[in-house]
């Protein structure tokens, strides 16, 4: 029985009862995205910028093998200085909750899980790829596979820029997944609000971004949504600086033989590092701009 792995908050469950919109909230920015205490901080300004905008967050986690729609503060505080939570892709889904141990999900497993409880509108920071030289290494995010099968929209602010951009749009492309510019034609890339990447689709409003995501699944077209929303101005880096020093965090993970899904968390780290904490400010600003887009679609998809 699902309702067995499942656990809801007290807030997610009285939002549920009165059929008010949800939003659902990632776990991995929390325990392997950003430092103690800018993490925790953060995820309580999120589900309050998501509250403010008539909906109902719901940051979704593995705690002693429960799957959790909802975390308290004292979960939330623990999450941000844990040392031994894994961070739960599809594959590790079922181990962990079998095996009744800690899990920070994913892009993909907050999607599983979101469906799972029957929450549409998921909002994270940007979505994994196809990394660079994955024609060599396959690596290829499993975030990708889930936005081809589950039905979920996640607003983000696009693919982060360590990503191979190109290669995941055609990715997305051939499985049939809408990548919709919110107030842009291009798609932003995380940091930047710009890429050299046009889009063909685009949106202004949440209620037009609501339509379509309502359209779609009652077309039977399923899988999921992205919905690309820009880093705002005032907090966006420089693509060119940007640009150098992924370039030059790379070649010192090639150098340390650094793959798999250990790439990510120190490519973000050097990255905030050799920006001198600069592209952590511009993590929070987009993640909170995306709250605040994210719950306003929900809202509109809810009527």
């Amino acid at each position: 029985m699902l309702e067995n792995w499942l656990e809801y908050s007290a807030e997610v469950q009285e939002a549920k009862k009165a059929n008010k919109p949800i939003v659902a909230l990632e776990s991995t920015i929390i325990s392997h995205g950003m430092p103690y205490p800018q993490n925790v901080q953060t995820a309580r300004e999120v589900e309050d910028i998501i509250r403010k905008n008539g909906a109902v967050p719901a940051t979704i986690a593995i705690l002693n093998g429960k799957i959790k729609i909802g975390l308290s503060d004292e979960e939330l505080e623990y999450l941000g200085q844990a040392k031994d939570v894994a961070k739960a892709s599809r594959r590790d889904l079922a181990y962990l909750v079998a095996q009744k141990k800690n899990g920070a999900t994913t892009v993909a497993t907050t999607m599983i899980c979101a469906e799972l409880a029957g929450i549409e509108v998921f909002v994270t920071g940007g979505i994994g790829g196809v990394h660079r030289e994955a024609e060599t290494t396959m690596d290829i995010s499993a975030d990708l596979q889930e936005l081809a099968q589950t039905n979920v929209a996640v607003i983000c602010a696009g693919a982060k820029s360590i990503l191979d951009i190109g290669l995941t749009l055609e990715y997305l492309e051939t499985h049939g997944v809408p990548v919709v510019g919110y107030e842009t034609d291009v798609l932003p890339a995380f940091y930047t609000r710009t890429s050299s990447f046009g889009l063909h689709q685009r949106v202004d409003t949440a209620e037009d971004a609501a339509a379509i995501i309502r359209t779609k699944w009652e077309l039977g077209l399923n899988g999921g949504l992205v919905i690309a929303n820009p880093i705002p101005e005032a907090d966006a880096l420089e693509e060119s600086f940007i640009t150098n020093v992924i370039e030059s965090a790379l070649k010192e993970a090639k150098e340390n033989n650094i793959a798999g899904k250990e790439v990510t968390p120190f490519l973000l780290g050097k990255v905030k590092e050799l920006t001198e904490g600069t592209s952590l400010t511009a993590n929070i600003a987009l993640v909170k701009n995306n709250a605040e887009v994210g719950s306003r679609i929900a809202v509109s998809l809810q009527k």
